[in-house]
């Protein structure tokens, strides 16, 4: 069944407004249970207590819509199925982030659960053979699989450090991607894309500097395992497949950028990568003498740059493939160095 690009804007506009009306009320409850983030560390830049399950509006919001949408439209158990296969790992992993919010958990079982968790969808996307871009290996296929879904969730979780940064890259990335699978007329792909982006986006509205509402862990894994999961069913159909690799390395570039510079820095002044700290790209944006509201818009506008470089080696392939990607690598590289100049705490 084909859908007109207006029906998935519309899908994605209603889960916006969705969103953007639970968030609230998700607030209040915070409040009133105390599930909030004090500002009880250096690294915390917020003069008030802000409260947590913004990540709750997001999850609800993206499963139904996306269940919604499937009793609605083009409702089988084989789209019920495969739609699940991304939700319900999503939910089960969201749920551990939102008891680390409420009660806080330890970095190792965190990396147990997200590493349960991708093996569990590695093993699906193989044996339903759903992945994208696969190897002929099978157990080259798990490993990749493992570790983009594993690194996917830390990235988004590391990047979720500024008012409106991670929201909104999110969001940015999801635009890109739904482009690419409405194009290649992966519907499943393509609405679960641009539910995402309305989600985000909805969730930005409450999530802008000063923010009102964070998303928490249950927030930033939840979208970690839908993006990474996404990206890993994302058929780019290029040739040859090294190109098809590119593209989602490239839409997940910022976040990639991110946990980069962190855990570099983090490992050459002799810490742990798991530790917090004031080392991730807002942070030194932020020393470089950015607002927190312009340091946010700086991180979107990287993001829209590598979602559309992206979406250009995916358009010309043969004609600017390796171009688009040396100039991809060679920016990335450039903007490594960079962070990594600025100094890794105030």
């Amino acid at each position: 069944m084909e859908f007109s690009v207006l029906q998935f804007i519309a899908l994605g506009a209603l889960t916006f407004v969705f969103v953007g009306v639970i968030t609230p009320i998700m607030r209040k409850l915070a409040l009133r249970i105390g599930a909030v983030d004090a500002p009880n560390l250096a690294r915390k830049v917020q003069k008030e207590p802000v409260p947590y399950l913004g990540g709750v509006a997001i999850a609800i919001g993206v499963v139904g819509a996306s269940y919604g949408s499937l009793l609605a439209v083009d409702f089988s158990m084989e789209t019920f199925r495969l739609a699940s296969f991304v939700l319900v790992p999503a939910i089960a992993i969201s749920v551990m982030g939102l008891v680390d919010d409420l009660r806080g958990l330890a970095p190792w079982p965190r990396l147990i659960a997200q590493t349960v968790t991708g093996i569990i969808v590695a093993i699906i996307l193989t044996s339903t053979d759903t992945m994208g871009v696969a190897f002929g290996n099978t157990f080259l296929n798990y490993v990749i699989s493992v570790l983009w879904i594993v690194g996917v969730c830390n990235s988004i979780n590391f990047f979720d450090n500024l008012d409106g940064g991670a929201a909104g890259t999110v969001a940015v990335i999801s635009i890109f991607l739904f482009l690419i699978a409405y194009d290649r007329q992966q519907v499943l792909v393509s609405a679960l894309a641009i539910v995402t982006a309305g989600a985000t986006a909805g969730f930005l509205m409450w999530n802008r500097a000063p923010a009102k509402i964070y998303m928490g862990d249950a927030g930033a894994l939840f979208l970690g395992i839908i993006i990474s999961v996404l990206t890993i069913r994302l058929s780019p159909g290029v040739a040859p497949q090294v190109k098809s690799f590119a593209i989602p390395l490239a839409l997940m570039a910022v976040p990639i950028l991110d946990t980069t510079v962190a855990v570099t820095s983090r490992i050459y002044r002799g810490i742990s990568p798991f530790q917090g700290g004031t080392d991730h790209l807002s942070h030194r944006l932020a020393r470089a003498g950015l607002t927190r509201r312009i340091a946010a818009f700086t991180l979107w506008a990287l993001a829209a740059f590598y979602g559309a470089l992206a979406l250009a080696i995916y358009l010309w392939p043969d004609t600017a493939g390796y171009q688009l990607m040396a100039i991809g690598a060679a920016t990335w590289l450039f903007k490594l160095v960079y962070f990594l100049r600025i100094p890794s705490e105030g």
